[in-house]
């Protein structure tokens, strides 16, 4: 096997690696996604309650009592987290398509070579 055959096969590998973390970081995006959808709905119904307003969690099959003011909080929190998450994935999922475009343009070189 050539050398030109050797690289072009390990930047095949890499590619299809490449992508692979893509599309895991896609699913991951989409999944953050839906908890964030989530959490807004929920936050948006505490915006209609008042402080007074009773509060369950459910933890396990027990709905135990919450205050108000840490329920809103916690999932203000959360959505914060996922934003930053978000973020992170994307900046992740941006990485990785700079990395793909360079070994393209790599496979191209040596095809054309």
């Amino acid at each position: 096997m050539t050398d030109v055959n050797k690289n072009l096969e390990n930047l095949s590998l890499k590619f299809s690696e490449h992508q692979q973390n893509i599309n895991d970081l896609i699913n991951s995006r989409s999944k953050l996604e839906t908890q964030y959808q989530e959490n807004k709905i929920v936050n948006e119904e505490f915006q209609q309650l008042d402080e007074s307003t009773k509060i369950y969690k459910l933890i396990g099959p027990i709905l135990l009592p919450q205050d108000y003011t840490e329920a809103s909080s916690n999932v203000t929190k959360r959505i914060e987290f996922i934003e930053g998450e978000i973020k992170r994935v994307e900046t992740k999922i941006e990485n990785e398509e700079k990395t793909i475009e360079n070994i393209r343009n790599e496979i191209i070189k040596l095809r054309s070579s």
